[in-house]
């Protein structure tokens, strides 16, 4: 959206216009359901929090003062949550259960080819691509929450390190360093699964 569309798209949402409204719903509320369950990792959590996101940037927008993009605006609001949600589960000791297949396979194959960046490549068969996505789906899963959401935010939604900073409220140099630890990790742990699932082939 072009900054004179998203202006007059941002007074439509400030003058509680609800076709505006729908059409922030619709042009956003893949993205923000598929950040949701790639952090939280439960489609009822992602759900309830997508939809917590509208609410708040419905009623919270004539604070929002285009000092960044709309979009990055959203994100913020959808992390915010999703932490807060994140820490509420751990309190509760509460333990998480792995409903990500729920995401398309487009999305899922899109996250796989996205946080590998460059640590395993596509393999040439179908069976071997599908436990590439399965594996690095898992490996996100169980990453950091500090890295989780950068890593997200970065290779599957491919923010820009500034986008990023606006979102989480760190600066670039820190966001820099957490994608590179991140990614660090998540190249371990690709490694270390597929290690695993080959040695269950051979020893089954």
């Amino acid at each position: 959206m072009e900054d004179e569309a998203e202006a007059e798209f941002v007074r439509r949402l400030v003058a509680r216009d609800e076709a505006a409204f729908n059409e922030l719903v619709v042009l956003f509320e893949r993205r923000v359901h598929a950040l949701a369950l790639r952090m939280l990792g439960r489609k009822a959590d992602a759900e309830e929090v997508t939809q917590d996101v509208f609410v708040q940037v419905f009623r919270n927008v004539d604070s929002f003062r285009g000092d960044a993009r709309l979009s990055t605006w959203i994100f913020r609001v959808a992390v915010n949550l999703c932490k807060n949600r994140m820490s509420y589960e751990a309190r509760r000791g509460a333990k998480r259960h792995d409903d990500l297949d729920s995401l398309s396979e487009t999305n899922a194959l899109r996250g796989a080819e996205g946080v590998s960046c460059g640590v395993v490549h596509r393999p040439d068969h179908a069976a071997e691509e599908r436990q590439l996505v399965d594996v690095v789906r898992e490996a996100i899963e169980t990453l950091d929450p500090e890295f989780r959401q950068l890593v997200i935010l970065r290779d599957v939604e491919d923010l820009a390190y500034e986008e990023i900073a606006d979102v989480t409220g760190l600066n670039v140099g820190t966001v820099k360093s957490r994608i590179h630890r991140g990614r660090a990790q998540l190249r371990e742990k690709v490694e270390r699964l597929l290690a695993a699932k080959r040695k269950s082939k051979v020893n089954p």
